[in-house]
């Protein structure tokens, strides 16, 4: 179990000014105490209406966020609907980052690429959305780099279609299919390779020694 925390996009179309402000505040302390392995998730949701009308806030926050991520050298977790315009604009001060984990990737094959050209220590996740048959989701997949690659769940909020919720119990699945994707894209590695692989990637991803 690794501690994280940020104020998430989202909060500020259903918080207050005040909500953001103690969000701000426990983030800055639990970096500056030495309590936290990441800052995220965080980043820019654009996805209706409600949220388009806080982008303003949004990026105040994630200009905060990115501050204390490399002020502190932690790793930096990426929250991104619709907004990969905010991801490349913000690609100078990423690149500097120990790593960018995009939760729940949601660009192309062709943006995460470009963000690989640019010399970013990125890291893609993927969870039920593989299962789910999302199409450019299973594209990325298929095709990023094999040590670039992370699984979640997202638990409970991305369930498998014909379920309530997601749980951490959703993890072989989702690697089985992920292994099954790159397979047909022409990898040698099975499910348990791929499995060791994602657990090495997300030892480098957050610099774990152990």
């Amino acid at each position: 179990m690794l501690p994280c925390f940020a104020v998430h996009p989202q909060l500020p179309a259903v918080g207050t000014e005040d909500d953001i402000k103690q969000g701000l505040e426990t983030l800055h302390n639990l970096a500056e105490a030495g309590r936290l392995a990441a800052v995220g998730e965080c980043g820019f949701d654009l996805y209706n209406d409600a949220f388009r009308e806080t982008e303003a806030v949004q990026d105040r926050l994630f200009t905060a966020h990115l501050e204390i991520a490399l002020r502190y050298e932690l790793p930096i977790v990426i929250h991104a609907r619709r907004a990969m315009h905010k991801i490349f604009a913000a690609a100078q001060d990423l690149v500097k980052c120990r790593a960018v984990i995009f939760h729940s990737w949601s660009g192309t094959f062709e943006e995460g690429e470009a963000l690989l050209r640019r010399g970013m220590n990125v890291y893609f996740s993927f969870g039920n959305v593989l299962l789910n048959e999302h199409k450019r989701a299973i594209r990325c997949c298929s095709l990023f780099p094999t040590e670039r690659l992370l699984t979640e769940t997202d638990a409970p909020f991305q369930a498998q279609r014909g379920q309530s919720f997601s749980h951490w119990a959703d993890l072989p699945r989702i690697i089985e299919a992920a292994a099954a994707l790159r397979r047909e894209a022409g990898a040698a590695s099975s499910a348990k390779e791929l499995e060791e692989q994602i657990e090495a990637n997300f030892r480098a991803a957050f610099a774990l020694e152990f």
